[in-house]
């Protein structure tokens, strides 16, 4: 006989693009940098125009002065702030280029020079405000008043003044104040902005629902669950912010290097200066060619071509539910090339499920009678095995009779009285269930789990279940009626997402377990994975994290358990589920998928891979344009004008190559098609 491997996956739907956050765009005007870029390039724009139109120098003179103050003064003050740092800033380079080029009758050159940069740095400003927007915009999500409801009525107060416990009003058409948990009611939510998805999620009594979220035509009582500062938009918020201010290691290798590569500019300036006139050159000509030579040298492109694609990938992961921590992070998950996964809480959805019932011959018990009795009996319960079976019973639409002198045994099951019959739920052998006889007995769980209750040394499971079940017995009077089999529920894209990992990688990745050998085996039978180490505790973990490491792996590991946090810390990069994950794993990880969603896992390395191709893209332009720039003015006669041309559009093309990972393609590029099984 064949054996049945239980595969239960989660309800899914069809996926489509995920719809785009609404953003707050910065105006180009509320950037001070846009602003004097704006007043240099009128009053360049003017005197040119008097200039060439013969007009005397008095006419235009001050309006290119204009152009030099207005430009000029900020690069120049940054400038000199850094010189009194002791280095050298790549600003003061050009603020010096264009003073030379005045100092020999360039102005107008020189004039021109200081209106591109002002506006290249207007373009940098606007682009990194157009970063902050893509994930500030999530905090229009979530309104700033709510009807909170108090012993003495309702009153309107602000979300940021809402804390855990608080109960909320929620009408029709109104979004929703905060992270909590749906006390009352019944409605759907749109929650598409948060989470991507397509359709309207039915939301009713213990549904989580989040900040932002807008309800639809019922009204529900919601209690605050997260501080406003922790919802989800929040941490978005704040993560990324943080993920800002940090540097990669190749953002800090170049920081190191431009320091003596601007010394190394000044004294090649001189030198391209001071040795021409040794050999008859002309003054002016010379100092020309120096002044070119400084500014196509100079570093600004290679500068801006790490920052910016790393941090429109953590802004895009952040709007799609990954908070990368920082660009270090980022970088990181991009370099992984070996995956390690948990069960419980990662592949799995940690949350148990009905995946059988059978009535024992003679019962007289239909499957819907005994799973009806079952759920009345644990309707009372909190336990999660109980959840699962009135779970069960609603989703078949199954009358749940009222209970009474209900008992809780921990460890050992319940008991209650159901119409006239004391209906028991546990162990086979337990005081709730002591005259069941040996058949029954017979069902208790292969893992040695019933009900989530440690039981004895375990037996064969159930006929009919999967190595890894758990079986409950069911009771009447003491008498057995039947066994409900239960499973942890798969989560709905695992097989697709460990595919999609494997394709990455290029090797299926490990499964490291705490859980049983069944039940591990169960879920790599279900996931497509082959390499799966079960009964780990945490040492286990990281010892075989560090195994894959020491042959020459970087490892990304993905948890959610306190148990995990060891092996996030010991593996390259780190992930973590972020909506049942533990405190410590959270800290502990590089990454957190917030809403839970596995198929983000490939998407973010993905991600990752893009930015880490576009920094070297970056890199390879600005090197190109900085060789063939200066050896034109070394070689040839390269235009002052043509030089300032050629650096600041590298360094602008390369500062807006690195935005394209902030586009909603750039996410759905790496996106896990479903293509899982469903059992």
């Amino acid at each position: 006989m064949v054996a049945r491997v239980s595969t239960t996956l989660a309800p899914v739907r069809v996926p489509s693009p995920a719809h785009p956050a609404p953003r707050r765009r910065t105006r180009v005007l509320a950037l001070p940098e846009a602003r004097w870029a704006l007043a240099s390039t009128v009053a360049f724009l003017a005197a040119l125009a008097l200039d060439l139109g013969g007009l005397p120098w008095w006419a235009y003179g001050p309006l290119y002065a204009v152009a030099y103050v207005t430009g000029g003064w900020e690069p120049a003050l940054e400038g000199l702030r850094a010189l009194r740092g002791r280095t050298l800033d790549v600003d003061l380079l050009m603020i010096v280029a264009a003073l030379g080029a005045a100092a020999i009758g360039q102005v107008r050159d020189g004039a021109l020079l200081i209106v591109i940069f002002a506006t290249s740095g207007a373009l940098e400003a606007l682009a990194t405000a157009r970063t902050a927007d893509s994930v500030r915009g999530l905090l229009d999500l979530a309104p700033s008043m709510a009807t909170r409801v108090t012993e003495n009525g309702e009153e309107p107060v602000p979300t940021s003044e809402l804390a855990v416990g608080d109960v909320l009003l929620i009408r029709p058409g109104e979004r929703i104040g905060a992270d909590g948990r749906v006390l009352e009611g019944a409605s759907e939510a749109d929650q598409a902005t948060i989470t991507g998805e397509p359709l309207p999620v039915t939301k009713g009594p213990g549904d989580e629902v989040f900040a932002g979220t807008l309800n639809g035509t019922g009204m529900l009582r919601v209690r605050v669950e997260r501080d406003p500062a922790d919802s989800v938009i929040a941490r978005i918020v704040t993560l990324v912010e943080e993920a800002s201010r940090t540097k990669a290691p190749t953002q800090l290798f170049i920081e190191k290097v431009e320091q003596r590569y601007a010394l190394g500019i000044v004294i090649a300036t001189l030198a391209v200066f001071g040795v021409p006139l040794v050999f008859g050159a002309d003054l002016t000509d010379a100092l020309l060619r120096a002044m070119t030579f400084m500014i196509v040298a100079s570093p600004c492109a290679v500068v801006l071509a790490t920052m910016p694609p790393l941090l429109s990938a953590i802004a895009n992961a952040g709007r799609h539910g990954v908070l990368v921590k920082s660009a270090v992070a980022m970088e990181r998950l991009g370099e992984v090339d070996a995956v390690a996964l948990d069960k419980t809480g990662t592949l799995t959805e940690g949350t148990p499920e009905v995946s059988a019932v059978r009535p024992l011959p003679g019962s007289g018990l239909t499957p819907d009678a005994l799973l009806a009795l079952a759920a009345a009996a644990e309707h009372p319960s909190e336990h999660p095995l109980g959840r699962a079976v009135v779970r069960a019973a609603r989703e078949r639409g199954l009358r749940i009779a009222d209970a009474r002198d209900f008992v809780a045994v921990p460890g050992r099951g319940v008991t209650a009285v159901v119409g006239e019959r004391v209906i028991g739920v546990g162990r086979a052998g337990d005081p709730v269930t002591e005259t069941a006889d040996a058949d029954a007995d017979a069902d208790a769980d292969a893992t040695g789990v019933v009900g989530g209750r440690r039981a004895d040394p375990p037996r064969a499971a159930a006929p009919g279940t999967a190595d890894g079940d758990t079986v409950v017995l069911v009771t009447g009077d003491g008498v057995p009626l039947g066994t409900l089999a239960l499973t942890d529920r798969l989560r709905p894209h695992a097989p697709a997402t460990t595919a999609a990992l494997t394709a990455l990688t290029g090797t299926a990745p490990v499964l490291l377990t705490g859980d049983n050998a069944r039940a591990a085996a169960r879920v790599a039978e279900a996931t497509g994975l082959v390499d799966v180490r079960a009964d780990l505790l945490p040492e286990g973990k990281v010892d075989a994290v560090r195994q894959l490491q020491d042959a020459g792996r970087k490892v990304l590991f993905v948890g959610d358990g306190v148990n995990d946090a060891p092996a996030l810390a010991a593996a390259h990069s780190g992930i973590a589920m972020g909506r049942a994950g533990s405190d410590l794993a959270l800290e502990t990880a590089d990454a957190v998928v917030v809403r839970d969603e596995l198929t983000t896992v490939p998407s973010v390395v993905r991600l990752s891979r893009a930015a880490r191709r576009l920094v070297v893209q970056n890199l390879v332009i600005a090197g190109t344009f900085i060789t063939g720039l200066v050896l034109w003015d070394l070689l040839g006669h390269l235009p002052l004008p043509l030089g300032v041309a050629g650096h600041e559009g590298s360094t602008v093309l390369v500062g807006l190559n690195g935005l394209r990972l902030l586009r909603e393609s750039a996410w759905r590029s790496g996106q896990v098609p479903f293509q899982g099984r469903r059992g």
